[in-house]
């Protein structure tokens, strides 16, 4: 397989499969991370769990296996939360063609909201505890760098236009490792937000970039 397209049919069958045993409280979504991550969803049931559809963006988490800073990407069986206060149980697998590029991924999102609000005995099944750093589903690439920045902003606890050097670096090196730069335009809104000129944005990027190679080395 080289594109999901390729495999398009299969793949429609298998997030039918899933939807039909799972019910309308587990969400399937199927990313191709090909696309722009602006449109990733190619195909999805019962996006009304984190409200999104066709069209839609990825998470955190595969901005994160784009960019390379996770090598191995698949996560089975994590607890996370919706923006509107969901508790999902997710699985997510990441699809590679057959030169081992990541091409794609497959999603299970499962809304275990009411059985961890039955009684208490049942959290020890759901294994409910919130992630340090949850999975966060976004509806558009606009709102997905915004939740990245606030990350960022929650690092440093400072203003972003009052960071020294340093701490802006920081706050650079976080966003670059969650492949927020992967996110078109991202320059411009973390420029604005940083108080800095695209000129000051690429140096400082290849600043930290080359730190990395030379640790790795």
């Amino acid at each position: 397989m080289k594109h999901i397209d390729d495999e398009m049919g299969m793949f429609k069958q298998l997030l039918n499969l899933i939807a039909a045993q799972f019910g309308s409280k587990c969400e399937v979504v199927l990313h191709d991370l090909e696309k722009d991550y602006s449109s990733t969803i190619v195909d999805i049931r019962n996006g009304h769990i984190t409200n999104r559809k066709i069209g839609g963006c990825g998470s955190n988490l595969g901005l994160e296996v784009l960019s390379g800073s996770v090598i191995d990407g698949d996560r089975l069986n994590y607890v996370t939360t919706t923006s509107d206060g969901k508790i999902l149980r997710s699985s997510s697998m990441y699809i590679r063609n057959s030169e081992g590029k990541v091409i794609g991924s497959l999603c299970i999102n499962l809304d275990i909201t009411e059985s961890i609000q039955f009684e208490s005995f049942l959290k020890q099944y759901n294994k409910f505890e919130l992630n340090d750093q949850p999975e966060y589903f976004a509806t558009n690439v606009e709102s997905l760098l915004d939740y990245l920045i606030q990350q960022a902003t929650a690092l440093t606890n400072k203003d972003p236009k009052e960071l020294t050097k340093s701490e802006r670096l920081d706050f650079l090196s976080f966003l670059d490792e969650k492949g927020a730069m992967q996110i078109s335009k991202s320059g411009d809104r973390i420029c604005k937000v940083l108080g800095i000129s695209k000129f000051t944005l690429y140096n400082d990027l290849e600043i930290i970039r080359s730190k990395l190679e030379a640790n790795a080395q």
